[in-house]
């Protein structure tokens, strides 16, 4: 169920670094995560610039140069309802930020969903942030922590408070009167979400002194208590109370006659459980009548695939594979076309590349480094020239082969290869069955060829036979 639960912590000096990065998992709380615990979102707002891509520094300076009696952070801890979707909390978590902190404060927010007492999940949010207020002005993370100027604002730090009484010295009265307002908005906040979510339960953020209910306030455990034993006596705990209160909400109602009424929840109890028996029973004959349809489909597309002859299978791949020609002769035509392009400029290029004529007269010695250098260049350019002559051919060979010539296919197999890739990728189905019936083809043919060959032995093996049997029958007395 929907737990109502807000407390309000603040932090000192030197404890906000520390803190962000524990409510984050960085560091050495990153551990908490490979135990089973999930970190559903991280996010922050409202930093200054230098600390707009790492919340972590402003917590930083914060420590650094914050009074050392000052508060370095606020933070809320609150319980998020279970009964929401991950996707719904985040929702809650932001437009409570919106609605209490707005663009008044630095903030960064965590929501941690740890597993609870009852084997379920214990989703919280830890929202930390810092008292000191945005005025627009631009400071450094010295003078951002500074005391508050009031006749000159740019000239000291960021003015510290939060809430309609900032910087105001609250009695206990007004500061618990103030933590009551803040729970009351809480709790409408987050019913409105639930009832946004279709969801029946609701939080109340009033004591069990204000609703009646009779009940003391649980004790706050100490995490020595909590293990061993401790922890199974408060689950029992928890569970008795759940039942008496569940017990005294269904007593509350005002009934004529409570013997009748157990009567009645006995009898709705009964038929409650006669539709779970009917419910599940129908779900297991649609669960049937579905294996049953599955079934028979898959026998009725054996059927058929074994009926199919294998000259229509072959004719309609023949017709995908040609379509899919089709398709590849004007992309063809156009690279063809470009390549040639290409090849005529490497042509013209490697033709224009002359090379350096060689040094003459009385500085002929003087000018020979040069020459051989301009030679160095000509020569690996027109090796490069040639190099992409060659690529340049291969790659219009290989193109020429893909198109099609008065309709005709070309006695190349790239073509053909990569129109049979194409057809394969436009229907797998087809080209399994093509394979599949090749396959079997391939098989049959062999099969037969082992017949012939065999048939061809035996009739070898007869022959000799008989000629054997001539050779005995044609010898007589004079043959001796």
């Amino acid at each position: 169920m929907a737990i109502a639960r807000l407390s309000v912590k603040v932090g000192k000096a030197g404890k906000a670094a520390a803190h962000a990065a524990y409510i984050a998992r960085l560091g050495k709380h990153a551990g908490r995560l490979e135990r089973g615990e999930k970190l559903e979102a991280c996010e922050h707002g409202n930093m200054p610039a230098w600390a707009e891509r790492n919340p972590l520094l402003f917590w930083q300076a914060a420590d650094a140069h914050e009074r050392k009696n000052g508060s370095t952070y606020r933070e809320f801890e609150i319980a998020l309802p279970r009964e929401l979707p991950q996707e719904a909390r985040i929702a809650l978590v932001r437009d409570f930020v919106r609605q209490e902190i707005g663009e008044r404060h630095a903030y960064q927010w965590a929501i941690h969903t740890p597993t609870a007492a009852d084997g379920g999940e214990q989703p919280h949010v830890h929202l930390m942030f810092s008292e000191r207020q945005r005025d627009g002005i631009e400071r450094d993370p010295e003078q951002y922590f500074r005391r508050y100027n009031p006749k000159s604002p740019g000239k000291g730090g960021a003015k510290k408070g939060y809430g309609p009484n900032a910087g105001k010295t609250l009695s206990r009265a007004e500061r618990a009167k103030e933590l009551k307002a803040l729970r009351e908005r809480w709790g409408d906040l987050c019913n409105a979400h639930l009832e946004r979510a279709g969801v029946e339960q609701r939080i109340d953020m009033r004591s069990h002194a204000e609703r009646g209910t009779g009940l003391e306030p649980e004790r706050k455990q100490l995490p020595s208590e909590w293990r061993g034993q401790g922890r199974d006596n408060v689950i029992a705990f928890r569970q008795a109370r759940q039942e008496m209160l569940s017990a005294r909400r269904e007593l509350a109602l005002v009934v004529p006659d409570a013997s009748a009424e157990i009567i009645s929840l006995e009898a709705e109890r009964q038929e409650r459980q006669r539709q779970e028996r009917e419910r599940i029973e129908q779900e297991r004959q649609a669960q049937a009548e579905r294996e049953r349809i599955e079934r028979e489909d898959a026998e009725r597309r054996e059927r058929e695939r074994q009926r199919r002859p294998a000259l229509a299978v072959a004719q309609e791949w023949a017709q995908l594979v040609a379509e899919q020609r089709r398709q590849i002769e004007p992309q063809a035509a156009r690279v063809s076309k470009a390549l040639r392009r290409h090849l005529d400029m490497n042509w013209q290029q490697r033709n224009g590349n002359r090379p350096p004529n060689p040094p003459t007269g009385l500085f002929a010695a003087f000018k020979r480094g040069g020459y051989e250098r301009e030679l160095a260049v000509y020569q690996q350019r027109r090796e490069r020239l040639e190099a992409r002559q060659q690529t340049l051919l291969r790659r219009l060979g290989f193109v020429e082969q893909c198109r099609l010539i008065n309709g005709w296919h070309m006695s190349g197999e790239a073509g053909e290869r990569l129109a049979e890739a194409r057809a394969a990728r436009a229907a797998p189905e087809l080209a399994k069955e093509v394979r599949d019936r090749a396959a079997e083809i391939q098989q049959e043919r062999k099969k037969r060829q082992e017949r012939e060959r065999e048939n061809e032995r035996k009739k070898r093996q007869e022959r000799q036979q008989q000629q054997q049997r001539g050779k005995g029958k044609g010898r007589g007395l004079g043959d001796l």
